[in-house]
């Protein structure tokens, strides 16, 4: 068995002149080493002779579909619009490749990939028909198709379907987590819209969620319900003060039930105040009195 030295370090006491410190004393071990994963090492190889192939069907590719669009255009564009070609279905390979672990959501960028190719291929043999090399046309699409046949070969290698009890539970939570993701977005812009909304009410000196109440009946409006516990609170508009000092401002004026205060607070302060919020502050008032 194959080993390889490794050096590695531990405390021991070191004494000098009577003190004792701990000190590193590093020691070198022969551990084993594991056999080669030939396996590993061949599928690599497979891999990278796959990718150095990709770019030698590029070079050709874009040789023959830019000299045959450089018949009608200049030369740069021609060249950089052949280039488009090739890379259509190296992308679709490489959203396959994300998509190995998921059947169902490999098969359209494979499905694009074969039609992106064929497109490739076609335009390849056209330059050599109309150059007048037929042969040589068809032999230059078929290199492409090889590379193309090849990546396939070494994608499906390299996939792992999952069994289908596996695979609902993967979509369960790709699912989910698609959801909290998409929440970060629309929070964000319900805050936005929400802040406009605020800015608006405070520019014009309105409350943005006033809303008028049934006539004839008692409402929780200070002002329209003289027996309302908060009518003795005159409210300002919202915005202008905190919600700490909005607690303060309510226990000042008398309000100690804490439903009515959380109204005040709402109305004056944040509409969006939490009771919890409410009570912590209130909680503090009461030890600092």
């Amino acid at each position: 068995m194959k080993t390889r030295p490794v050096q590695r370090s531990r405390l021991v006491p070191h004494t000098v002149n009577g003190k004792t410190e701990m000190v590193l004393d590093r020691y070198t071990v022969e551990v084993p080493v594991p056999p080669r994963d030939w396996d590993r090492t061949v599928l690599t190889a497979v891999t990278a002779v796959a990718g150095l192939l990709v770019a030698i069907a590029v070079v050709w590719s874009t040789a023959s579909i830019g000299d045959l669009l450089s018949r009608v255009t200049i030369a740069p564009a021609a060249y950089a619009a052949a280039v488009a070609f090739d890379l259509a279905w190296i992308l679709c390979m490489a959203v396959e490749w994300l998509a190995r672990y998921d059947p169902a959501r490999a098969a359209l960028p494979r499905n694009m990939g074969h039609g992106a190719l064929a497109v490739a291929m076609v335009a390849v043999g056209t330059h050599g028909w109309l150059a007048g090399q037929e042969a040589i046309g068809i032999i230059g699409a078929v290199v492409s198709g090889i590379v193309k046949a090849l990546w396939t070969v070494v994608l499906r290698h390299h996939a792992k379907p999952l069994d289908d009890k596996t695979q609902q539970w993967v979509d369960k939570q790709r699912a989910e987590a698609g959801g909290e993701l998409a929440m970060v977005s629309i929070n964000r812009e319900l805050t936005r819209a929400r802040g406009l909304v605020s800015a608006e009410a405070l520019a014009l000196g309105t409350s943005p969620d006033t809303n008028p109440e049934p006539s004839g009946q008692v409402t929780d409006d200070p002002d329209s319900n003289p027996e309302h516990p908060d009518a003795e609170v005159h409210p300002i508009r919202p915005g202008t003060m905190t919600t700490r000092d909005a607690v303060r401002n309510a226990v000042d004026s008398g309000i100690r039930d804490e439903d009515a205060v959380l109204r005040y607070v709402r109305q004056v302060a944040d509409p969006d105040a939490k009771l919890s919020t409410v009570e912590r502050y209130l909680r503090g008032l009461r030890r600092s009195a």
